[in-house]
């Protein structure tokens, strides 16, 4: 047994000294307190990173097939007002949303960008007082309403009661409005008169879309649109107006719902206009992104980037449509964030290495002066010390 303790004791990497020959100096005692303040600082920056969660990136190819996409928007045009402003939306697969009216909200603003109105959409209520029917007499008592077309109709039973249905009857044939004021829905509710009663305004748009994922894009512009010979136009003829002012501030635009660290490069974005009409054009690029955190709960969202780029009213022979337009396309890369807690046994094993690591550089550093000062005094004492 006695033989077993012995090699034990030689097996001992940490021999012990006696204290009679500890050679405590002042040199040791900084280096030992300066160390210990800095083992305590880097414990406590190693406590706070094993304390929070870390994120782990990775990319990945988008597999995904037959999702849609939503787009959170919320524009405002200091110089268009509500009545004129339209959203269009449309895609390489071909569909198509003009004039989106649902969900989404107007309010009409001041000069100075003080909200008057908020409201759903359109035009307003239709003021019915003895309307011109279709088949062309006044409506009478007890007579139900069918307004005319206009030539616009698809079939005989087809009826217009208010003007915003003529010109979405218009839109449909792909016919411009020129003179509203000769449709008698137009005239009774006051189109025109509105339109002019609105000059100066502004208007605020917010709201989301929800969209095919594929490449494609929305636009906000003057005008009803249609379609007109396979080209995408919009009916600016009824606004008697020769340009636009398509001034724009872009208070929100993202693609998806928000997550930790998202940044969305168009928010507060702001562009003055000042040509007299014309297009501004912004390309987005967007990434599909996948969130999870440290309880498992995963985000599907998107970030993007974006290049802009001004189109003026006249390009050659071609008369672009005034208006802001988002062209958006998808990569086939998604990234994925996930949120980590570091191991315990990763956090001790650090910890182990800052006090060992500290002890040792600190025992290096102590030795050396130590050494260095017994060295000078040694010279100093037989003179040869200069």
């Amino acid at each position: 047994m006695d033989g077993v303790m012995n090699k034990l004791r030689n097996l001992d990497a940490y021999p012990k000294i006696n204290e009679d020959f500890y050679s405590r100096t002042l040199s040791g005692g900084v280096i030992t307190l300066a160390s210990s303040i800095v083992m305590l600082l880097l414990f406590i920056s190693e406590l706070r990173l094993y304390l929070h969660a870390v994120t782990e990136t990775k990319l990945v190819v988008d597999t995904s097939r037959g999702e849609t996409l939503r787009i959170n928007f919320d524009v405002t045009f200091p110089a268009l007002p509500c009545s004129i402003l339209s959203l269009d939306a449309m895609d390489i697969s071909g569909d198509q949303h003009l004039d989106v009216k649902h969900d989404i909200i107007k309010k009409r603003l001041d000069s100075h960008g003080n909200v008057i109105e908020e409201r759903q959409d359109g035009i307003g209520a239709p003021k019915i007082e003895k309307p011109l029917q279709r088949h062309g007499g006044r409506l009478e008592h007890n007579e139900t309403y069918c307004g005319s077309c206009y030539g616009a109709e698809s079939s005989d039973e087809d009826c217009c009661n208010s003007c915003e249905e003529v010109r979405e009857a218009y839109q449909k044939k792909g016919w411009g409005m020129s003179n509203p004021d000769l449709i008698d829905q137009c005239k009774r509710e006051g189109f025109l008169q509105q339109i002019k009663d609105e000059e100066g305004e502004g208007c605020n748009v917010y709201g989301f879309l929800e969209v095919n994922k594929v490449a494609g894009n929305f636009h906000f512009a003057p005008g009803k649109s249609f379609h007109q010979s396979g080209v995408h136009v919009h009916d600016l003829l009824a606004f008697q107006k020769n340009s636009f002012n398509i001034s724009h501030k872009i208070n929100r635009l993202a693609f998806g719902d928000y997550f930790p660290g998202v940044v969305n490069p168009l928010d507060g974005v702001t562009w003055t206009h000042e040509t007299p009409s014309g297009m501004y054009q912004y390309f987005i690029k967007v990434v599909p992104t996948v969130y999870t955190d440290v309880s498992g709960h995963t985000i599907q969202s998107n970030q993007f980037s974006v290049t802009e780029h001004f189109r003026g009213a006249d390009l050659g022979r071609l008369q672009s449509i005034p208006g802001v337009f988002f062209f958006y396309d998808l990569s086939p890369i998604k990234v994925t964030f996930t949120e980590e807690h570091v191991s315990f046994l990763h956090f001790l094993t650090n910890v182990c290495a800052i006090v060992g690591g500290v002890f040792t550089v600190s025992g290096i550093l102590d030795s050396f002066i130590y050494h260095g000062q017994r060295a000078i005094k040694k010279k100093m004492e037989i003179g040869k010390f200069s």
